[in-house]
């Protein structure tokens, strides 16, 4: 990995106290949860001095932040097979395989794309922190598509901050059960942990800003198939929006696990064949638009769906027709 640290220095010209932590993690290119460490770490001065994540900053605050080198990675590169879609000597883009965990976390020590791109790529941007090196955006283990994996820091700093600005177009394809009320959707809810299931998310009020846009491709008998454009990027964000309009995401096993039974009134059967045939959950990262960190030409990547789930939207098609 780089053995540079970055340092960052900004003034605060809110007009309103803001948390510190809210307002770095807004304005810098690291997450809510780097900015924690750092300040406590005392990686962080406040007009010379060491804050405290809650202190509120008033206007005229001065701000420095000094992240330091990464940490040498305990992690363990290993020889596994990567879809590299482009690369070059800033970034790549990854089309990740659904049931690759994306960076080591509890149970999950070895066979995540970093212990891959750490085989692949000799030096990862640091900024991401010992456990994420590179990563500027994930996707969960069950999700395949596109991803952005930074190869130096500041590659990793402008991604991140494109990323931030909403300049990075993130566009997605699921199959929900059901069929949405309009033709284009857009769902602005605020998405946090279940209150009462902390193993999952919720639309709860008070949760983090979430804005996901929906767009019919395909009706199918029970079922849509979506286009979906990520606005801000929560965690399970498309998964939560739709179980919370009662249209969730066909083979998730968290936010719809039996959700075919519902369809059973109707005697066709069809969503039971459906669910059968999905062997996985059906969101798939098919699209990203984006400028490139240093040159600023646009770019765009694809990825069709994955062999496993164009054969359940060939079966879905093909029932409408009647040769299913």
């Amino acid at each position: 990995m780089n053995g540079a640290g970055e340092r960052f220095e900004t003034v605060f010209s809110g007009t309103e106290p803001e948390r510190i932590d809210r307002f770095l993690a807004r304005s810098l290119p690291l997450s809510r949860t780097r900015v924690v460490d750092l300040i406590s770490a005392g990686r962080v001065l406040r007009n010379g001095r060491l804050p405290k994540k809650r202190d509120l900053l008033e206007p005229g605050d001065t701000l420095r932040v000094e992240v330091p080198p990464p940490e040498p990675s305990a992690l363990v590169p290993e020889s596994i097979s990567l879809d590299i879609v482009y690369e070059d000597k800033d970034f790549l883009v990854v089309n990740k395989a659904a049931g690759m965990v994306v960076h080591p976390a509890g149970g999950h020590r070895a066979g995540t794309l970093v212990n891959a791109l750490l085989h692949h790529v000799r030096d990862l941007s640091g900024i991401g922190g010992v456990l994420r090196p590179g990563i500027v955006h994930r996707l969960d283990k069950d999700t395949s598509g596109l991803m952005l994996v930074a190869k130096h820091d500041e590659a990793h700093r402008r991604l991140a901050s494109d990323l931030k600005q909403r300049r990075i177009r993130r566009i997605y394809l699921a199959a929900s059960w059901g069929h949405l009320q309009e033709e284009e959707m857009t769902v602005d809810a605020p998405i946090a942990r279940d209150p009462r299931h902390r193993k999952r998310m919720a639309v709860v009020e008070g949760g983090k800003a979430a804005v996901t846009h929906l767009r019919r491709e395909e009706r199918w008998a029970q079922a849509d198939l979506l286009r979906i454009r990520l606005e801000t990027g929560r965690t399970h964000q498309i998964r939560v929006h739709l179980r919370h309009l009662g249209h969730p995401v066909v083979g998730d096993p968290i936010y719809a696990a039996g959700w075919e039974r519902g369809f059973a009134a109707t005697g066709s059967g069809w969503a039971e064949e459906m669910a059968r045939r999905t062997p996985r959950l059906f969101l798939h990262a098919t699209e990203l638009r984006l400028r490139h960190p240093r040159t600023r030409e646009p770019l765009r990547f694809d990825a069709p769906l994955p062999p496993e789930l164009e054969a359940v939207a060939s079966w879905a098609r093909s029932t409408l027709s009647g040769t299913g």
